[in-house]
């Protein structure tokens, strides 16, 4: 580990023990309504009440906060329900403006589904990628969005450590989606952002190939 990774690891984990709380009364009381073992509602954009919490910033939550496995599993559920499942889904399109969400890692064997706690993007790399996508808050919705190939991300887990990895391609678009969604903006918002951007197609000529991925 390099010693600017090593500063920005240390960085991290001094800001989120000062920063990271538990979650508030109205929190909890959201967390625990109904059955709690059924998913939570997905709050949808057309709706002005829901568009309060979406367009809102996100805190860190600690990641010891016993009511964290909970949230986890309830969103599972909403993003994984049968009538619209989704390859990812964030905490405040279930109500809670934490900084958590859910990613379908399609970069590792059986593609499986991962929760990443006070995430955050240390580094974007300049190759982007233009693509479709949809949003579970905008059900119906599709748009094209130009997103990072390759990421650098930072997050925490259940234990309370902090991890440090590249992202790239669909997994990559995935996580910067969702990372989104904690700073209040839907992708729709990335479209008219992007609408006079400029962006430069490869040499003519360049070949990008991508190394299968060998391991376990």
């Amino acid at each position: 580990m390099n010693l600017r990774l090593t500063f920005s690891v240390i960085f991290l984990l001094v800001f989120s023990q000062l920063y990271s709380q538990n979650f508030t009364q109205a929190e909890k009381q959201l967390l625990l309504s109904g059955d709690t073992t059924t998913m939570m509602r997905i709050l949808i954009y057309t709706n002005p009440m829901d568009m309060e919490v979406l367009g809102a910033d996100s805190k860190d939550i600690d990641p010891s906060d016993p009511l964290l496995q909970l949230l986890s599993r309830r969103m599972f559920l909403a993003m994984r329900d049968t009538a619209n499942p989704g390859v990812g889904i964030a905490a405040p399109q279930v109500g809670i403006n934490r900084n958590v969400f859910w990613v379908q890692r399609f970069d590792k064997s059986g593609s499986p589904f991962e929760f990443f706690i006070n995430p955050a993007i240390i580094k974007h790399s300049i190759l982007t990628r233009k693509g479709g996508e949809g949003c579970l808050s905008m059900p119906g919705e599709r748009g094209t969005v130009l997103r990072s190939y390759a990421i650098h991300v930072e997050y925490q887990t259940f234990d309370g450590g902090w991890h440090s990895e590249m992202l790239e391609d669909f997994t990559a678009v995935i996580f910067q989606h969702e990372y989104d969604h904690l700073r209040g903006m839907l992708f729709s918002n990335r479209m008219r952002e992007q609408q006079n951007a400029l962006v430069l197609p490869l040499p003519e000529g360049m070949e990008l190939l991508i190394r299968p991925n060998t391991a376990p």
